[in-house]
């Protein structure tokens, strides 16, 4: 395509504006494309729908009706083509302002686009990191093998006159209502809720406690003062309950048999030993990743980066849509989630802007970083992560290679993550631990 960048021009620290022009040939492709698009729903006297001849459109309607259907296209094409040209990285949505565009001429735009901060590094090398123990008490032993003895715990129907503990499962009818009118989504019959989950408005579950079998009991409690549903936000709730069956966990005993059944040990102290090379394992993990993610957070305080409020706000999209994906694993709703917690999507984001600005600004602190030591990634370490990720998946490296490069042509994400692989083990490699 034929795009010449006449200038870019910094207007702010990370806003610019970039000048270019498209070629006659590429605007009237262009106004070509969006003619066949928009004569497909167009009817005149004397021809099929979709058959109305260019000449007769444009003398009735005019060839300016076409205009904002050729820009999209052009653009499309020329836009990604001029920041090639001009070297600039674009991290948002551009700006565009068309300065002329007309069939038969030339089309010149004028694009203002935010770019990808500048980095100033500061030390990164030969960083103090203060120690931390992660060494493995025999209290975490135990309280590891009491997991291991509730998750194998069975679920039993309590007794006739036993009351609600926080622990238990409670099987219950509820209905709410805000000044004594029902509201919607607030009744359930045969509703399952564990005690101590935090599922519920807050004041809810810790009024259950030390209720009975076949009881029933009015709770008040408030909804929070930025509960999603406007109508009900800070508005005190009285729930109707009626309890029918409480579920409780009955523990095993920690003996040889416990062992022999849970693992392929034949004693207790077998598994315990067991259980300490485990933890230890993972306390060993633990310190690296300690001591990595330290490092890493002092070169990344050591630098000085402003950045564009649109990258930490692609960030927070990124981290929402982990947090639904998760939760949809778990067979949680995002809807029953916002209802139940009484929060909302905006108030989420909110508590996701410290961690998107953090990953954001370690982000471009790493890889400025690996820019300035001229880290690359090799075909042999390319290929020894393409057969990992083969080995992993159960698949021929070529096939995988070739899943990659129809997602990421030129496997640039993957490139990426070997270099910041290798950053990371350069800071980590120089630095002390003191």
């Amino acid at each position: 395509m034929a795009v010449a960048v006449k200038k870019w021009e910094k207007i702010e620290k990370n806003v610019g504006v970039l000048e270019f022009e498209v070629g006659v040939e590429e605007v009237n492709q262009s106004l070509d494309a969006a003619f066949k698009k928009v004569v497909k729903d167009v009817s005149m006297p004397g021809f099929r729908k979709g058959k109305v001849p260019r000449a007769i459109f444009e003398n009735r309607y005019g060839v300016e009706v076409l205009y904002q259907d050729a820009l999209d296209i052009l653009l499309s094409a020329a836009y990604p083509e001029a920041v090639r040209e001009a070297d600039v990285i674009p991290v948002d949505r551009p700006s565009i302002d068309v300065v002329e565009f007309g069939k038969d001429q030339a089309a010149l735009i004028k694009a203002t686009i935010t770019v990808k901060p500048e980095v100033e590094l500061g030390e990164y090398k030969g960083i103090s990191v203060e120690k931390k123990d992660f060494s493995v008490a025999a209290d975490q032993v135990e309280e590891e093998l009491k997991n291991l003895q509730k998750s194998h715990a069975e679920i039993v129907i309590a007794e006739e006159g036993t009351a609600v503990e926080n622990g238990d499962t409670v099987v219950m009818d509820f209905k709410g209502f805000v000044n004594g009118e029902a509201f919607e989504g607030g009744e359930a019959d045969n509703y399952q809720l564990e005690i101590g989950s935090g599922m519920f408005i807050p004041g809810f579950e810790e009024q259950l406690v030390g209720l009975k079998k076949g009881e029933e009991k009015d709770i008040t409690v408030n909804f929070p003062e930025e509960y999603h549903v406007k109508t009900l936000a800070g508005q005190p709730a009285t729930f109707q309950i009626k309890l029918h069956d409480i579920k409780r966990k009955q523990l095993p005993v920690l003996d040889d048999e416990f062992a022999k059944d849970i693992s392929e040990f034949n004693t207790l102290d077998e598994l315990k030993a067991d259980i300490e090379n485990k933890l230890k394992e993972k306390a060993d993990a633990d310190a690296k990743n300690y001591f990595e993610e330290a490092v890493i957070s002092k070169a990344v305080e050591n630098a000085t980066v402003e950045i564009p409020d649109a990258m930490i706000e692609n960030e927070i999209e990124v981290l929402l849509n982990d947090f639904k994906q998760r939760l949809q694993m778990q067979g949680i709703p995002f809807d029953a989630y916002i209802q139940f917690t009484g929060t909302d999507e905006s108030s989420l984001k909110g508590e996701f802007r410290a961690q998107a600005e953090t990953r954001v600004r370690t982000g471009l602190v790493l890889e400025a970083i690996t820019e300035k030591e001229g880290l690359e990634a090799s075909e042999g370490e390319v290929n020894a992560e393409l057969e990992k990720i083969a080995e992993s998946a159960k698949l021929d490296v070529d096939r995988v290679k070739a899943i990659l490069e129809a997602r990421d042509p030129g496997l640039s994400n993957l490139l990426a993550d070997i270099k910041t692989r290798k950053t990371v083990e350069l800071l980590v490699e120089s630095a002390k631990a003191e």
